[in-house]
């Protein structure tokens, strides 16, 4: 398989896990596209551009990987990037029931749009932004759970804001 692909979410941080699905995407697709999804009913700790921002440093030089926010609808996105597959990382359980129900959602909405679903490797099966950002919160460490950018723009943000409330 080859071709361009859309890896969405809101990556608020990115973690790890997310960079490990996005360098495993690449050994079968020519180019993903992340979607940094600007989602009105969350309050993300980092702002769209901040979260922008730091993934553009992560994958900086690297031509196959190109960063967006987007907001609405996934399939309309991916349709106006010329993106036909969808990447969707799963953890566990828990996410698969979400992920099937928004896959067949959008599926529903656009035919054409194929859902590529990737486990993580299993050092990062645990691993979420809120767990990331809980740790940072609580002063833990996050030695191989973020890129360093990450963690630079984690301790900023917290040390900063003592009565921030974690989503």
């Amino acid at each position: 398989m080859k071709g361009r692909a859309v890896y969405p979410g809101s990556f608020d941080p990115i973690t790890n896990g997310h960079v490990d699905i996005i360098e495993r995407g690449l050994k079968i697709f020519n180019e993903i596209v992340i979607a940094v999804l600007e989602n009105p009913k969350k309050r993300p700790l980092f702002a769209t551009k901040e979260r922008v921002e730091m993934i553009e440093k992560i994958f900086a030089g690297q031509d196959n990987i190109k960063i967006q926010s987007f907001h609405g609808l996934l399939v309309q996105f991916a349709k106006k990037i010329n993106a036909p597959i969808v990447i969707r990382g799963l953890r566990a359980i828990s996410d698969f029931e979400y992920e099937f129900q928004m896959t067949l959602m959008n599926r529903k909405m656009d035919p054409d749009v194929e859902t590529f679903f990737m486990m993580p490797s299993v050092k990062y099966s645990f691993l979420s932004s809120k767990l990331v950002k809980e740790v940072s919160l609580l002063g833990g460490c996050l030695k191989d759970l973020v890129p360093p950018e990450v963690e630079e723009n984690l301790k900023k943000k917290l040390q900063n804001n003592s009565n921030i409330t974690i989503q």
